[in-house]
């Protein structure tokens, strides 16, 4: 496992300045658990609201615009979210490729303006069941994959890439292990074949996909599974812990 784990909470378009509440449990409860990197990205109009409730964990975007400034009516820039207290963006989850048509091309625009933003990143990537169904997952996702990273020098210091099956993310059903690992190990191929074997082994690959504290410790255990990037399950403090806790349990 490269690091600490890192557990992702992605809380989509949810949440009001009540849900400040769960984000200070979070981070209260980050502070027990210091083997285990936590972050949440909230929807824009929290971040600097999380940002200035929490000390351990880090807050996230969950998007960003390709260009610095503009007229670009509704978006926001990778300067504004860092602005705003954001430390990484996420970035082409399947949402954002299928709901706003964004192609690969886009996400590695995102990826750049981000970190030329001083952002982290965590890239997204994953098949769709008919994929899957073709076995063509592991050949789709690495085309995926490979046409959204920058293509910027040392890129890789600052990348952390999530695989979530577009047919898991929010139906309650997961990757099998066997599936998980496999994928994940294509991806640090990739990763390997891109920066060098050195600069792989640190970039965290998270798994996301129906993740919950009943099976993040088998998920957690497999090789090449360096956190996880938590949708529904990260709006609750006490479940998102609960995947926290096993993955520190898995570190020790």
């Amino acid at each position: 496992m490269a690091e600490r784990p890192f557990i992702v909470g992605n809380w989509k378009m949810h949440g009001t300045r009540a849900m400040l509440s769960e984000a200070r449990a979070i981070d209260r409860a980050a502070q027990r658990y210091m083997k285990v990197e936590v972050a949440v990205a909230p929807p824009f109009t929290l971040i600097h609201a999380v940002h200035r409730e929490v000390e351990q964990i880090a807050v996230g975007a969950q998007d960003c615009h390709t260009a610095e400034a503009g007229a670009h009516t509704g978006d926001i820039s990778a300067s504004m979210v860092a602005d705003a207290g954001a430390k990484f963006v996420i970035l082409g989850h399947s949402e954002r490729r299928e709901n706003h048509a964004e192609d690969n091309a886009e996400v590695r625009a995102k990826s750049e303006a981000a970190l030329e933003a001083g952002l982290n990143l965590i890239i997204c990537c994953g098949e769709s069941a008919e994929t899957r169904d073709k076995g063509k997952a592991e050949q789709y996702v690495t085309a995926q994959l490979r046409a959204s990273l920058p293509q910027i020098d040392n890129a890789g210091e600052r990348l952390t890439v999530a695989y979530e099956p577009i047919w898991a993310i929010g139906t309650g059903n997961t990757a099998t292990p066997e599936d998980v690992a496999a994928m994940h190990a294509t991806i640090r191929g990739l990763l390997t074949e891109t920066y060098g074997e050195e600069a792989s082994a640190s970039i965290r690959i998270l798994y996301g996909g129906s993740v919950k504290p009943e099976n993040a410790k088998e998920l957690m255990a497999l090789p090449d599974v360096d956190g996880a990037l938590v949708g529904g399950a990260s709006l609750s403090a006490d479940s998102f812990m609960g995947i926290a806790l096993a993955a520190a349990e898995v570190a020790e």
